[in-house]
C-alpha cells in the first residue's frame, strides 16, 4: 500500500555568509539576524521595504534562541511556504483513521546570497507498527509557491530510505513552471535487511538498511514533492525488540550519514531529527532580467552593490546577483560587495614565494622582507647564513658531477679505442688513399630522415662530409670482416679507381660495426629506373647499350686489370648505380671477397639467387665465370624492361633460351618502347652475348673483357 505525502519544500544552502566583507548584509535600519541565523537582503524581516516579495521572514522569539521561518499567509492566494502533515493509524481489519493534522511553515537553516542558495529544515516521514497489526503513518508535505522566488535544488538534494524490512521510499514530485502548467514523475529507492542488523554498514547508503536516488539531472525546476512509503514485508519479531520504522527524506546531498541505531527502536530516526533534515532550495529574483551592456538598469534592478554584476538564474527564470572577483559581501545592497582581505584568508590565497601578504584593491601583492631579495620568482636572504654550506654543498656536488663526467668520457675513449684497434685502425692508418672519418663527422648524417635505402648489408644515408655528398653504409652489426681481413678489404677497394666503379672513400672505425663511405650517386640503381614504381623513365637503346658496354668493363677491370683479381659475386641492376648522365657505377661490394689472382677460390654461398650462376649455388665456388652469368641475366633485363625473379624458376631467362634453341627471334621479348623503333639487329647481338654469358657449360662462356669488347664495339657500330 503506498502512503504519499505532501511536503513544500524550500530547500538552500549550506553557507552562511562569509565573514570577510565588512559590509552590512541587510538594508539600513532593518534587522538582520534572528537567533543564530543572519538575514541578508533580499531576505528580510519587519516593516515592508526590508525585504524583495516573496522573501519575507518572521522571527518566532517563543523559542530559545529565536528561530527564523520564511512567512506564508494560508488561504489568501498569496505566496505559499508551508509543511503540512497527517498522522494517520491503519489497524489488523485494514481499517484506516485519521488522528491529526497540521500545517508549519519552513524553518530557515542558514542563507548563501553568493551561492544563490537557503536551507530549511524538512520533516522526515515515517511508518511504524505498535504492534503485530497496528501501524501508525506520519506522512508530512512541503509546498512552494510556483510564482515565488523559489524552486527546490535538483543538484544538491537526495531522496533518503531507511528501513530493516523490505521498504520502497517513493518521492512523487509535481513540477510546476508556470500557473497553468505542471509535470509529474515518481523517484524511489529500496531499503532491506530483512530485519538482521549486522548486514547493515555504518554509513553506507546502498540498499542495506538505507537506500538513496538522485533526482535526474534534466529534471525542471521543482516546487511541489510528495513522499511516501510500501513495507511489503513484516516479521512478527524484531530482533532489536521494538518494531524498527521506516523513514524517508529529501534531504541535502551528502548531509545524512547512516547509522544502524537508526534502524533500532520506534520512530527513534524521527526524534533525532525532531526539527527536520536540511534542505536546499534556490532563489532568484524571478521577474526581470539581466540589462544589456550599455543598457541601463531597471527602477527594480536587484543588484544594488557597486562592484557587483547580474548573472541569469542556474534554474528557472530570472537572475541572481554576483559581487565581482576580489570582492565579497552582499550584492544586494549598497555597498554590499567589499574587497577582500586576501590576507586574512591563508588557506586560499598564499605568498608561495615566500613574501609577506599586502592587500590591495583587486587583489593583493606578496613583496619580500628586509634583507631578502626576490630571485626567480621566490624570496631568499641577500646573503644567508648558511649560504657558505650551500656553496660548499653544490660545490661538492658539482666536483662529484665532473668525476662522473670524467669517468663516462675515459670509458667512452676506451670503447672507442677499443673498436679502433679491433676494426684494423692501425693496418688502416698505413693506406694513404683511405681516409679514416670520426664518429663525429658523420653523426649529422646517421638520421632517419636521411635514410635512403635498406637492405640485408644494413642502411645507406645520404649526407654531405666536408662540402661533399656522400653515401654512408651502416653495416647490420655481423656483417663484416673483422680487423686485418675488414682492413685489408677497405684498402684494396680503395685504390681502385675506375669510372665505371663507385669510389670509396674512406670508413669509421670507432663504432662496433665499421660504416663505410662511398660518394654519393645521384640517379639511383639500374633496377630502379627500369623497375621503379610511378612513371619508368625512358631509355632509349643507346643509352641501354652505353650502360652494359660501361658496366662490363669495370668488371673486367676488377677481374683482370686490378693488381689483385676482385670477384663482385652479386652483379644485378641494383647494384649498378648511374649518375645524372646514366653513367654506370658498380656498387655493393660489402658481400665480395678478394681473391688472389689465377687462384680460385672456394667460400660460402652469397649473393641473389635470381642472377646467381647455377653451377655456383651447386658447388659453391665463386669465379670470374660467376659474375659473367649474372652480367648475361643483366642484359636480358636491360633489353626486355623486365624483372628476373627465382621464384618461378626465372622465366624471363628461360623464355630466351628457348627462343634461342629453337632459333627463333625474341622479337616478342623485347620492350617495346625500343623494339618498335630501333633496329632489331643490335637488339639481337645483345641478347647473342648475354645467352653466351647463360652457358651451363663454364668454359664455353666469354670472359668479362670479350663481353666488354663485343658490346664496345655495338656501341661504336652505333655511332658511325
Amino acid at each position: 500500500m503506498l502512503f504519499i505525502l505532501l511536503l513544500a519544500a524550500a530547500a538552500g544552502s549550506d553557507f552562511i555568509l562569509s565573514q570577510a566583507a565588512a559590509a552590512e548584509i541587510a538594508l539600513e535600519g532593518c534587522p538582520d539576524k534572528c537567533g543564530d541565523v543572519s538575514i541578508p537582503y533580499p531576505f528580510g524581516m519587519g516593516k515592508a521595504g526590508c525585504f524583495l516579495p516573496g522573501f519575507e521572514v518572521t522571527c518566532n522569539a517563543s523559542f530559545q534562541p529565536p528561530r527564523a521561518f520564511l512567512a506564508y499567509t494560508p488561504g489568501d492566494g498569496k505566496a505559499t511556504l508551508q509543511i503540512k502533515q497527517s498522522v494517520a493509524y491503519s489497524g489488523a481489519d485494514n481499517s484506516t483513521s485519521q488522528l491529526s493534522t497540521e500545517q508549519a511553515p519552513l524553518e530557515l537553516m542558514d542563507v548563501s546570497v553568493e551561492k544563490a542558495e537557503a536551507r530549511v529544515y524538512s520533516p522526515v516521514m515515517s511508518y511504524c507498527r505498535t504492534s503485530l497489526s497496528d501501524r501508525l503513518m506520519k506522512t508530512t508535505g512541503v509546498q512552494l509557491d510556483n510564482k515565488g522566488p523559489f524552486l527546490l535544488s535538483v543538484t544538491r538534494n537526495v531522496l533518503v530510505g531507511v528501513g530493516a524490512w523490505r521498504s520502497e521510499v517513493a518521492l512523487v514530485t509535481m513540477l510546476s513552471i508556470a500557473s497553468n502548467t505542471s509535470e509529474s514523475f515518481i523517484l524511489y529507492c529500496l531499503s532491506d535487511i530483512n530485519g538482521i542488523l549486522r548486514y547493515a554498514s555504518n554509513g553506507s547508503c546502498a540498499g542495506r538498511g538505507c537506500c538513496q536516488a538522485a533526482m535526474p539531472p534534466d529534471t525542471v525546476p521543482l516546487t511541489v514533492f510528495m513522499l511516501g512509503v510500501k513495507k511489503r514485508q513484516f516479521d512478527p519479531e524484531y530482533p532489536g525488540g521494538n518494531s524498527p520504522c521506516s523513514y524517508g527524506m529529501l534531504v541535502e546531498t551528502s548531509w545524512y550519514n547512516f547509522s544502524t541505531t537508526d534502524l533500532s527502536g520506534y520512530e527513534g530516526l524521527s526524534n533525532k531529527l525532531s526539527r527536520g533534515a536540511p534542505l536546499v532550495i534556490e532563489f532568484a529574483i524571478r521577474k526581470g532580467t539581466c540589462p544589456a551592456a550599455g543598457q541601463r538598469s531597471p527602477k527594480d534592478y536587484a543588484c544594488l552593490s557597486r562592484n557587483s554584476y547580474c548573472a541569469n538564474a542556474t534554474s528557472g527564470e530570472g537572475y541572481v546577483c554576483k559581487c565581482a572577483e576580489h570582492y565579497d559581501g552582499n550584492p544586494y545592497v549598497p555597498n554590499g560587495c567589499q574587497d577582500i582581505d586576501e590576507c586574512k584568508l591563508p588557506e586560499k590565497y598564499q605568498c608561495s614565494n615566500g613574501g609577506t601578504c599586502e592587500n590591495r584593491l583587486n587583489g593583493y601583492d606578496c613583496p619580500c622582507g628586509p634583507g631578502m631579495t626576490n630571485k626567480g620568482g621566490k624570496c631568499s636572504e641577500i646573503f644567508p647564513t648558511v649560504a657558505k654550506a650551500v656553496v660548499g654543498a653544490v660545490a661538492g656536488l658539482l666536483v662529484l658531477a665532473l668525476l662522473s663526467f670524467i669517468i663516462i668520457l675515459r670509458k667512452e675513449r676506451r670503447k672507442t679505442k677499443e673498436f679502433y684497434r679491433k676494426n684494423g685502425g692501425p693496418t688502416l692508418e698505413k693506406a694513404k688513399m683511405i681516409k679514416i672519418y670520426k664518429k663525429e663527422d658523420l653523426k649529422h648524417i646517421l638520421m632517419s630522415s636521411n635514410v635512403i635505402g635498406k637492405g640485408g648489408f644494413g642502411e645507406v644515408f645520404k649526407g654531405f662530409v666536408d662540402k661533399v655528398e656522400v653515401a654512408v653504409k651502416k653495416p647490420i652489426t655481423g656483417n663484416l670482416l673483422e680487423s686485418e681481413q675488414f682492413a685489408n678489404e677497405v684498402i684494396i677497394q680503395s685504390q681502385v679507381i675506375h669510372r665505371n666503379i663507385v669510389r670509396l672513400l674512406g670508413c669509421c672505425l670507432e663504432v662496433d660495426t665499421p660504416m663505410l663511405v662511398y660518394e654519393f650517386i645521384s640517379k639511383g640503381s639500374m633496377d630502379d629506373i627500369l623497375h621503379g614504381e610511378g612513371n619508368k623513365e625512358p631509355l632509349n637503346l643507346d643509352v641501354r647499350l652505353r650502360i652494359a658496354a660501361e658496366s662490363a668493363h669495370g668488371l673486367a677491370y676488377m677481374h683482370s686489370q686490378a693488381h689483385i683479381k676482385i670477384l663482385h659475386g652479386d652483379v644485378k641492376p641494383a647494384n649498378i648505380l648511374l649518375d645524372e648522365n646514366f653513367a654506370p657505377k658498380i656498387s655493393d661490394f660489402g658481400i665480395s671477397r678478394l681473391i688472389a689472382r689465377d687462384k680460385e677460390h672456394a667460400a660460402t654461398v652469397i649473393g641473389d639467387r635470381t642472377y646467381m650462376d647455377p653451377v655456383y649455388l651447386q658447388t659453391g665456388l665463386l669465379t670470374e665465370k660467376s659474375d659473367v652469368y649474372s652480367f648475361g641475366v643483366l642484359i636480358l633485363e636491360l633489353i626486355s624492361r623486365k624483372k628476373a625473379t627465382y621464384s618461378d624458376n626465372n622465366s624471363l631467362v628461360s623464355s630466351f633460351l628457348d627462343a634461342h634453341k629453337k632459333g627463333e627471334k625474341a622479337t616478342e621479348l623485347f620492350d617495346k618502347d625500343i623494339a618498335a623503333t630501333e633496329n632489331l639487329e643490335v637488339l639481337d647481338n645483345l641478347t647473342e652475348i648475354a645467352v653466351e654469358c647463360l652457358n651451363l657449360d663454364v668454359d664455353q662462356r666469354p670472359s668479362m673483357t670479350e663481353v666488354a669488347e663485343r658490346l664496345l664495339i655495338l656501341n661504336r657500330s652505333r655511332k658511325l
